[in-house]
């Protein structure tokens, strides 16, 4: 315990205390308050400097006069402090909780400056056009975005996608939009991550297109593969055995295989199939054939 401001006590009479305070308002549903601030990893404030940054906290969300403590806990590598402050103020009126994130921003940006800690940006929607300009990684949102788009390659159906963010660890909140939220409780709209709603439906339908044109694509390979005669599967097998080593870049080196031997053959019987009727050494030569043509023409006819 750092510090405590208009109360005392162990858990129970401060509990009593805060009751006490609550009953002053008759609308306020969540009267306690709870905030933290944590140090990046490395950096230490010493104990005074953590009461002040508890103390600003208090002040800056509207409850410096109110009851509260300043806990600091030792359970992670990084120093932190709790804030637990009671909303209902003496005079009946809670603090409002409106801006809590811009509040918090404002403050910490606040206590870098003042007590000379790693300054960083703050979040995208609180900065001006001109510094959103300025590139950033957030290795979280990365790693979101990249687990997103892993899993809608592998999805069929919205289902089956949730499923798989959900065995990744993430919370999906689907409404009128889409939101992720991982093990850290860092929410964030699939449209930041260029992963919207209407994205990630299109995404879903064309896995579901391209799923049912590859069954079709086989179907109709193994039909026309059944109505092709015995010696057109076997050239066409030879083919796609042909293409298939040529895509693992076949060594330079293999032996033939028996549908080469097959395919060599027919190669060979068409080709003699082709061949002119007399052999070359045989042929009839052209002279002699231009020749007997002129003499024919000579002859007179019969009278």
């Amino acid at each position: 315990m750092l510090a405590y401001n208009k109360c005392f006590g162990n858990k129970y009479k401060l509990a009593e205390q805060f009751n006490e305070v609550v009953r002053l308002s008759k609308r306020v549903e969540k009267p306690v308050l709870h905030l933290s601030l944590s140090l990046p990893p490395g950096e230490q404030l010493d104990r005074n400097q953590l009461i002040e940054a508890g103390q600003e906290l208090a002040k800056e969300f509207g409850v410096a006069d109110n009851q509260y403590l300043i806990i600091q806990h030792k359970d992670t590598d990084r120093q932190h402090i709790h804030l637990v402050a009671n909303r209902v103020g003496y005079q009946g009126k809670a603090a409002s909780t409106s801006n809590n994130y811009l509040k918090m921003d404002k403050l910490c940006r606040l206590l870098e400056k003042r007590y000379k800690l790693r300054e960083v940006l703050s979040a995208r929607r609180f900065l001006s056009k001109e510094q959103r300009l300025i590139p950033r990684q957030d290795r979280r949102k990365e790693k979101m975005k990249y687990d997103i788009g892993q899993t809608l390659k592998k999805a069929k159906n919205y289902d089956e996608f949730a499923k798989g963010m959900q065995r990744l660890g993430y919370q999906i909140i689907k409404g009128r939009g889409i939101t992720f939220i991982d093990d850290k409780k860092m929410r964030v709209k699939g449209s930041e991550l260029g992963y919207s709603l209407m994205t990630i439906q299109k995404l879903l339908q064309r896995n579901q297109t391209q799923e049912l044109k590859q069954k079709d694509d086989t179907k109709n390979r193994e039909l026309k593969i059944e109505k092709q005669s015995p010696n057109q599967q076997i050239i066409a097998a030879n083919a796609r055995l042909r293409r298939k080593i040529k895509e693992t870049q076949h060594p330079p080196f293999r032996e033939q295989s028996p549908l080469d031997e097959l395919q060599k053959g027919i190669g060979g019987i068409i080709s003699d199939l082709l061949k002119p009727e007399y052999p070359e050494d045989n042929a009839i030569n052209y002279e002699l054939l231009k020749e007997a043509h002129k003499r024919k023409k000579r002859r007179k006819p019969k009278i």
